[in-house]
């Protein structure tokens, strides 16, 4: 098992939560890191803390100035009445994205996690870097937005690309768009960005079309994937497959940023895509692989959605850092063999009693868990439709 991986924690990133009813939910980290440690596969010597929270000029890397300081003073216990009155003109007053008490402090952590994972590994301190309290994806310059405050892997390309001038390929797997990484780098060559998502025409943030190529010079470095609603495994990983190998090998990155969120499972509350665990058994196999093909190994993951916490997050996102370290499981998943793999029954023991549902027994799904879908070949063919009109110029 490869020890050339570190998995980067910031305490304070359990600090980014909007309130007790709202689905973006801090335990899902913990829930995780318990799961990999309950199976032995996350040591001390792996395990990174970041010692400070990212600097104004670290965030200024990619936020404007006056959005810090709305950001800086909506933290506060009780915010001043005018700074409150301004929260709309920053998206900070929605039942998405509302501002908390402290909120600056748990986002910059989030911010310096990312930064560290990418310095990690463009340093050559190690192979892969994973942060899982990452990929605030939909953050804009100038304000909040879909649960995200400071886009921390904007900021994380900016660093990389200000501090070592290496191309960067940034692949977003969240069934959301990642508009936020998208807009930031529309118009720079130097930095790829791909998203395969649910199409815009039905979910937030209602963008995310293979229309959107680029701008300017970066015209050609941008491509989506967008998903009709429905989508199974099948066409998922068919559509993912066939597009992100051809934009890996036109594009040759020095460095992958990926961005797991895992929302495109059946079980997630917030989108329509039908995946299954097979999915997010599969998807960072495939990007470790073109990481090592065309980027010299150097592949940064960091985590996203997720709002079934119980069944689906510690699952997928343990699957990640499992490929990551070439562990046994993740490679026994690969091979089709580990459908009969069981979760660590000492994790069940401890986290049952809080579920609101019945915890899964295996680390995938079983088919008759999820009803199938009758319009399947209807959605297959237009997804291939769609996946093809993404890549046509790299035919």
């Amino acid at each position: 098992m490869s020890s050339n991986a570190v998995f980067i924690h910031h305490p304070d990133s359990a600090r980014y939560k909007f309130g007790e009813e709202h689905p973006f939910d801090p335990l899902r980290l913990t829930l995780t890191v318990d799961l990999l440690r309950e199976m032995g596969a996350l040591t001390t010597e792996q395990w990174i803390a970041p010692a400070q929270t990212a600097s104004n000029e670290l965030l200024s890397l990619v936020h404007r100035a006056d959005y810090l300081e709305a950001v800086l003073r909506l933290s506060e216990e009780q915010p001043a009445q005018d700074a409150v009155r301004t929260a709309g003109k920053y998206g900070l007053d929605t039942e998405d994205t509302p501002f908390f008490s402290g909120m600056h402090i748990a986002a910059s952590a989030i911010v310096a996690g990312s930064v560290e994972a990418a310095e990690a590994v463009m340093s050559g301190r190690a192979l892969h870097a994973y942060h899982m309290a990452g990929g605030l994806h939909h953050a804009f310059p100038e304000r909040g937005a879909g649960f995200c405050v400071y886009n921390d892997a904007a900021v994380a390309i900016r660093h990389i690309r200000q501090t070592y001038g290496a191309r960067v390929l940034y692949i977003d797997t969240d069934v959301h768009h990642g508009d936020g990484v998208q807009w930031v780098f529309y118009g720079d060559a130097d930095v790829c960005t791909y998203s395969i998502h649910e199409t815009g025409k039905f979910l937030f943030p209602g963008t995310g079309f293979v229309q959107e190529k680029g701008a300017d010079s970066g015209f050609g470095a941008c491509f989506n994937v967008p998903m009709e609603p429905y989508t199974e495994d099948d066409s998922w990983l068919s559509s993912f497959a066939g597009s992100i190998e051809k934009v890996a090998a036109a594009f040759k990155p020095d460095i992958i940023i990926s961005q797991h969120g895992c929302d495109a499972h059946a079980f997630d509350p917030l989108s329509h895509i039908h995946c299954s665990m097979r999915t997010y058994s599969e998807m960072p196999r495939i990007i470790h692989k073109l990481a090592h093909d065309y980027a010299g190994g150097r592949w940064v993951a960091v985590g996203g959605g997720g709002y079934d916490i119980w069944r689906v997050v510690p699952r997928a996102w343990s699957l990640v850092w499992l490929t990551m370290i070439d562990h046994p499981l993740a490679e026994s998943l690969a091979a089709n063999a580990g459908s009969s793999e069981r979760l660590p029954q000492s994790w069940l023991d401890k986290w049952q009693a809080a579920s609101p549902d019945m915890l899964p027994q295996f680390w995938l799904d079983d088919p008759t868990d999820i009803p199938s879908i009758p319009r399947r070949a209807e959605i297959e063919s237009k997804n291939e439709k769609t996946r093809q009109i993404a890549v046509q110029d790299l035919e």
